[in-house]
């Protein structure tokens, strides 16, 4: 008997462990009951240190605090764990809590099927049929007339089961704003709270909501719409990557501010795909008219070019050398420096404004789509950041509020932007020192490369290629890419850290703040040597015999003879292609290591052991910054394009291909390397637009400077209209009108090359000067005043027209469709109605039940805003 009752106590302590870890496995997203779900789940290491006994007494009194807030929690011991280390606090947030919190946060609710017809189709929808997605991936829920929820109206709502009524990402939005404002005791004299301040004392080791299941598999519960499958199945793989965005979906799972960030990345590279085009056959005009080019046509000439004796490359080491050695160099120059150069550079102009233009209405249908429109992002935002209240000890009436609340002294505030505002200029200063390094290793090397290339034979074979301009410029845009990787990722730390010590009011002036430092540091880092070699390099050279030198040591650098464009394309191509290479590396490669590093251990355990917050936590962090990041890496890829596109009409079609991975790459990332980001609202991508506007009118400027002083361009029209001898062919002589002569007798010593073995007289410069048989000997001829005259003027014509065509686009085209403007209208007359006509049966049943409460004047009230709203 006995026997018999311990093998039914034996049988009996097996089995509860299985049917407790059936509802811990992998795809359990419920507390142990299967009825309650996850909201919210924290993480920490119980381990015995110093600091054991006060960490407990912080966990103790923040989850007390939790629970008197409603919050429902459920503990993990580390033993359950699958390394045995880390507890797990799971957090569920019941329906009083949900319906409380979610009028604080005045969030929109249905209450009534939208009845408006849906927009004409698309004729051309037949043949989109291949890049669209089934109907339930691109709209997984009805559309609804929306009303921001109240508690006293409940029965308004179409609640037809409270457990699904608020979407998985609402809880978690609602759990965290509890989260980030719940109290844990006071230490020194101050009140603490907020679950980020426990996560950086190492209270708590992670804070964060669950994915619905695994992402390569469905989840075995029924009642779990396994939304994250779905979006890697249809969205982030990369097979994928000509099929639309369910931006629905994507909203609906990870909230409106990264469905918005992703519809904004869609319409920026579909509208890439025009400027690729149009930049493609710019540059195969220049591929089939290379043979045409009169310019390269003399230099290559061995009767012309090979005939031109050049001035020495640099001071005594150099020899003289003949035009015709950068043949190579300049026949690849025309590809560049063409008529359609001007012409894209405008095209690209009016491109910036029409793809501004088009995302404002894009914006504004999401807007209405996504129950954006009434969205009070002051409300939203403008609420104190935690950090804010903690350290603002100093209390003042609010004026509109009339409530007392924390206030940073001016005085502070003074000192704290004082050491800020000098943390980024001395970092700025850094920058712009950096590249003056890089260009003194351009000079102290252009000497080096020049003398080894005419005094090595192994390299004669390539010289036409590589020419010692060329050389310098790759191996400088090299050694410059990788200073401003390093300074971007000190800089990063230091921007957070010194936004962070501003201790800004709001969480929008802390991300505007964070933006605005961060985009300044890169946009310096990133575009100052392309600025360098646009715009200073080979402007002032001096001439022979009176170079110009920095720091009365190293000579400036020349430009190539067929001129500085191929060399600006050369350093946009590396430093522009390697920011994405390396982006790319870091978003997808460096997470997947990480993970899979961490999860080498849970590989070796059954699955029902690794429990779903256990795999979540062991997925990399997101953070707060997460888009941030994005934004900032396409807004540098936009001034790429913009800025210095006459240089290089192939760069949208980079960026184009590049963008149709980063898409792949973010939601890739997103779905299955990344723990689920709390979800938060946003409806436009905020200060970026700013920002994306002041680049668009500057790109107009620098493209007018880049075609004027940069290519060849305007001399070559003066020389065509003013200098032309030869009617049959203009172009000819070109090359000869652009090349100063000088006497090599005229050479100082500090000049004057060692050896001129075939005793050259004079030799040749790129300059417009006079002769030195001339009254003006080596001044600049008048040739240079009209070519000077004629750039000045192009800029002026070109800037004017193209902003006159920019402003006129913005003004035709309305930010807000008229179909969108009519919808809601629609939908507030409508949502107005039924609320009036809720509150009026609502009066109705407390006059017809005898209230006292319900009085005349309420009857009367309420149906003269029924016929108002009619009106209206």
């Amino acid at each position: 008997e006995k026997q018999q009752q311990y093998l039914f106590f034996l049988i009996i302590c097996l089995c509860l462990p299985q049917i407790d870890k059936r509802h811990q496995s992998k795809d359990s997203i419920f507390f142990r009951d299967g009825v309650r779900r996850i909201d919210f789940v924290l993480a920490y290491v119980d381990d015995l240190n110093k600091e054991w006994e006060k960490k407990l007494e912080r966990r103790k009194e923040f989850e007390r605090n939790l629970e008197n807030a409603g919050l429902k929690l459920e503990r993990e011991d580390k033993k359950e764990s699958e390394d045995g280390k880390i507890c797990f606090v799971k957090i569920h947030a019941t329906w009083d809590v949900l319906i409380t919190y979610a009028e604080v946060l005045n969030i929109k609710v249905p209450i009534k099927e939208n009845d408006i017809p849906s927009t004409v189709e698309n004729p051309l929808d037949c043949m989109l049929a291949p890049l669209r997605l089934p109907e339930k991936v691109m709209h997984p829920e009805p559309d609804y007339f929306t009303a921001p929820f109240s508690r006293d109206k409940q029965e308004l709502y179409l609640i037809n089961d409270e457990s699904t009524f608020f979407s998985p990402s609402m809880r978690n939005r609602i759990v965290n704003y509890i989260l980030t404002r719940c109290p844990y005791g006071t230490e020194e004299g101050k009140k603490k709270f907020g679950i980020k301040r426990l996560l950086n004392n190492g209270t708590y080791s992670a804070a964060y909501p669950l994915h619905d299941c695994q992402y390569w598999k469905k989840a075995n519960d029924p009642n779990c719409e396994s939304e994250r499958y779905t979006l890697y199945m249809e969205w982030a793989r990369f097979l994928r990557f000509y099929k639309e965005q369910p931006l629905d979906l994507i909203r609906k799972y990870y909230g409106e501010k990264i469905g918005i960030y992703f519809a904004w990345l869609g319409f920026y590279t579909e509208m890439l795909f025009l400027a690729a085009v149009v930049g493609l056959i710019c540059f195969l005009y220049g591929l089939f008219t290379m043979d045409e080019n009169m310019s390269s046509k003399e230099i290559c000439d061995p009767a012309i070019g090979g005939e031109i004796i050049m001035c020495p490359l640099c001071d005594q080491d150099c020899e003289y050398w003949r035009l015709n050695t950068t043949c190579e160099s300049s026949q690849y120059s025309h590809l560049f420096d063409n008529v359609a150069t001007l012409f894209f550079a405008i095209f690209m102009g009016i491109w910036v404004t029409l793809f501004l233009e088009f995302w404002k209405r894009r914006q504004a249908r999401l807007k209405y789509e996504w129950d954006l429109v009434d969205f009070e992002e002051e409300q939203q935002q403008l609420q104190l950041r935690p950090e804010y209240e903690a350290k603002c000890t100093h209390k003042k009436k609010n004026p509109v509020t009339q409530e007392m609340e924390p206030y940073l002294p001016i005085t502070s505030q003074a000192v704290r932007f004082c050491i800020s505002g000098t943390t980024v200029l001395f970092w700025v200063s850094l920058i712009i020192a950096s590249m003056i390094a890089v260009i003194v290793y351009r000079l102290a090397v252009y000497a080096a490369f020049a003398s080894l290339m005419e005094n090595t034979q192994t390299l004669q074979p390539i010289s036409g290629l590589l020419t010692p301009q060329l050389a310098t410029s790759v191996t400088a845009s090299c050694l410059n890419f990788v200073i401003i990787m390093i300074l971007n990722f000190l800089y990063e730390r230091i921007a957070i850290w010194i936004t962070d010590m501003e201790i800004p009011r709001t969480h929008m002036e802390y991300e505007n703040r964070l933006t605005m430092k961060m985009f300044l540091f890169q946009f310096v880092n990133y575009y100052s040597s392309c600025f360098y070699v646009a715009f200073f390099k080979g402007k002032f050279v001096g001439y022979p015999g009176a170079y110009t030198y920095m720091f009365n040591r190293w000579r400036n650098e020349e430009c190539d003879p067929a001129g500085c464009l191929i060399e600006l394309t050369t350093q946009l191509t590396i430093v522009m292609a390697g920011k994405q290479i390396w982006g790319n590396i870091q978003e997808a490669i460096v997470p997947w290591i990480c993970n899979w590093w961490g999860r080498r251990k849970a590989r070796n355990n059954p699955e029902n052991l690794y429990s779903r917050w256990e795999q979540d936590h062991d997925l990399q962090t997101f953070g707060a910054l997460g888009l941030f990041y994005e934004y900032l890496e396409m807004v540098i890829q936009f001034g790429f394009i913009t800025l210095f596109v006459a240089s290089f009409p192939l760069a949208p079609l980079l960026a184009l291909m590049n963008n149709i991975l980063e898409i792949r790459v973010d939601s890739w990332k997103l779905t299955t390397q990344y723990r689920r980001p709390v979800a938060a609202k946003a409806h436009s991508i905020g200060v970026w637009q700013e920002i994306l506007n002041g680049m668009a009118i500057l790109s107009v400027v620098t493209n007018a400077f880049i075609v004027a002083f940069t290519s060849d361009m305007i001399p070559r029209l003066v020389y065509y209209y003013t200098a032309s001898e030869n009617e049959d062919s203009p172009m000819s002589g070109y090359i000869n009108n652009s090349l100063s002569v000088f006497q090599i007798s005229d050479f100082p010593d500090r000049n004057k090359p060692k050896l001129n073995p075939e005793n050259f007289v004079i030799c040749r410069y790129r300059d417009y000067r006079y002769p030195p048989d001339h009254e003006k000997k080596y001044l600049h001829s008048m040739q240079f005043w009209h070519i000077l005259a004629a750039k000045l003027a192009f800029i002026i014509i070109m800037e004017h027209v193209v902003f006159i065509v920019k402003f006129f686009v913005a003004w035709m085209i309305p930010d807000v469709p008229a179909d969108v403007k009519a919808k809601i209208k629609r939908e507030k007359y409508l949502t107005q109605k039924i609320l009036y006509e809720y509150e009026f049966e609502k009066l109705k049943e407390r006059l017809c039940q005898g209230g006292k409460q319900a009085t005349e004047e309420e009857f009367i009230t309420t149906e003269g805003r029924m016929e108002l709203s009619r009106a209206m």
